[in-house]
């Protein structure tokens, strides 16, 4: 029988990657791994993280960029730095964050 996993982390929430130097919101959580092989097989072996535990999409930044990440819940931290993220898609799904966690905005009913 399959362990049934819950997420740590929810949407909304700032994480930071616990070995790389990055940092995120996150928009959407998978319950398990749900990549291609490929991009799978291109993570290093001795730090590739398990398949069933939920997998994360951030809108991520570092010092250089921005960018869409996905990353296992075993490499995230909750981020409590209070820095404001400043990757310009979280505009558009998220409203100014609230005790460290971006509230997803109400959908426009015309």
């Amino acid at each position: 029988m399959k362990q049934i996993r819950h997420a740590k982390f929810q949407i909304g929430q700032v994480v930071s990657h616990r070995i790389f130097a990055f940092r995120g919101v996150i928009f959407d959580v998978d319950p398990e791994f749900n990549n291609t092989e490929e991009w799978y097989q291109s993570i290093p072996e001795d730090i590739r993280p398990s398949r069933d535990q939920p997998f994360y999409h951030l809108f991520a930044e570092n010092a250089d960029s921005e960018y869409v990440a996905y990353v296992s819940e075993q490499n995230l931290v909750a981020d409590t730095s209070g820095v404001p993220l400043r990757h310009p898609q979280i505009k558009d799904m998220f409203d100014k964050p609230q005790n460290g966690v971006y509230r997803v905005k109400s959908p426009h009913i015309n």
